[in-house]
């Protein structure tokens, strides 16, 4: 007689699998031959995006990788691959604070749909009543004729706070303008951010997190028009029979005063309040790879320290990109159908239990009670076919 002796794992995964299958043979649907259950959802990946609602830098280095930049100062920032969506690394990424013109981003992801580049518009009076005091412009003038490009230009290059009133108008209206991108927002998955004003000037309650301002850059990539803009560098902006030039005020696409543009740069949006300091939303490509990264408030460094600060980050982020495991995603959540758990589901349950118990005795135990339930089912099964059997005699029809 050979004796076989099984591995306390072997074991373990035996008597889980023997358990699911005792537990979905036992229930009434397999008794009376009904359809299985629908598998249960596919496991969660191995990251948990519960890793960016921790405060300070999170971060998953693997062999070989070095930590994001000690010296980065902002209240909130977060690296992530563009194309997969993969947070690389994060400090604070879901810290709600005000975006200043990054903002921006969201309004023409919201709008830009809407509204016919080609489309000529006469600018009235009352469209540029609501711009806040001390607001940037690009010179958008009353009763003067622009095409909607150049408008969309004066928005990414200058980010004139005129030029986006006069498109909200055209929209429908700043209310109706927000409340859109309130719900695009939404659609991306953007919950942090609360929309007040759709220019990004300072507001009571209008938020946003270096979270958010990463999903509004890497969905803005994904539409031509938006990083057509996004990426350019000086523009002609018309004044009525002549033109001026205008230039991209993100001083890493044009190294203007002083900053080094970045390799590869290709937008997307900076800003500045006094009450939210210093913005930014940058994306990069460099061999075959393009990163999205965020900064928002630099505590040191003067002015230029968020452009500083942002290419610090991805520099890093192009170093370490293969070397570390993401802590999330700047995917928005995938929707599922609500189902109650029926046996099978419970069967998986109970079966995932055991193998991660790691016990031979909860093993044999489970398997003990298996055995029991299998049982009663057919206990249960032979008492319905007898009740049918007496049902039908009873009708004098034959029984098979």
């Amino acid at each position: 007689m050979v004796i076989r002796y099984l591995s306390r794992s072997s074991s373990v995964r035996t008597a889980a699998l023997a358990l699911g299958a005792l537990v979905l043979l036992s229930s009434p649907a397999a008794a009376v031959g009904a359809p299985a259950e629908p598998a249960p959802p596919r496991p969660v990946p191995a990251y948990s995006s519960a890793l960016l609602d921790r405060p300070g830098v999170q971060v998953r280095p693997g062999p070989g990788a070095s930590g994001p930049p000690s010296d980065v100062s902002a209240l909130a920032w977060v690296v992530a691959d563009a194309r997969t969506g993969e947070v690389l690394a994060a400090r604070d990424a879901h810290r709600k604070l005000p975006p200043a013109s990054t903002l921006k981003s969201l309004f023409a992801l919201a709008t830009l749909p809407h509204l016919n580049a080609d489309m000529r518009h006469v600018v009235s009076e009352h469209e540029l009543d609501d711009v806040g005091e001390g607001s940037s412009m690009v010179g958008v003038a009353t009763g003067r004729s622009y095409r909607v490009a150049d408008l969309w230009r004066g928005v990414f290059l200058s980010s004139g706070n005129d030029a986006v009133h006069v498109l909200a108008r055209l929209n429908g209206g700043l209310d109706e303008t927000v409340r859109q991108m309130r719900l695009k927002a939404r659609e991306l998955g953007a919950r942090d951010t609360d929309v007040v004003s759709p220019d990004g000037y300072d507001a009571p309650g209008q938020v946003s997190s270096a979270y958010d301002l990463a999903v509004f850059g890497r969905a803005g990539l994904t539409d031509p028009e938006f990083t057509r803009y996004c990426s350019t560098r000086v523009a002609q902006f018309p004044a009525g029979g002549w033109s001026y030039p205008i230039q991209n005020t993100n001083r890493l696409l044009t190294g203007a005063d002083g900053v080094s543009p970045y390799p590869g740069l290709l937008g997307v949006k900076n800003g500045y309040t006094s009450h939210a300091g210093a913005t930014l939303i940058s994306a990069a490509q460099r061999g075959g790879r393009t990163l999205v990264v965020t900064v928002m408030n630099p505590q040191a460094g003067g002015g230029h320290a968020v452009y500083e600060e942002a290419r610090s980050l991805l520099d890093w982020g192009f170093t370490a990109g293969d070397k570390v495991a993401p802590v999330g995603s700047l995917l928005p959540p995938r929707k599922t159908n609500r189902t109650v758990p029926g046996p099978a589901h419970a069967a998986g349950k109970a079966a995932a239990a055991v193998a991660s118990e790691g016990s031979d005795w909860t093993a044999i135990l489970l398997v003990g009670a298996g055995s029991a339930v299998l049982l009663a089912g057919c206990v249960l099964a032979v008492k319905r076919r007898a009740a049918t059997v007496a049902r039908r005699k009873r009708a004098g029809r034959a029984v098979d």
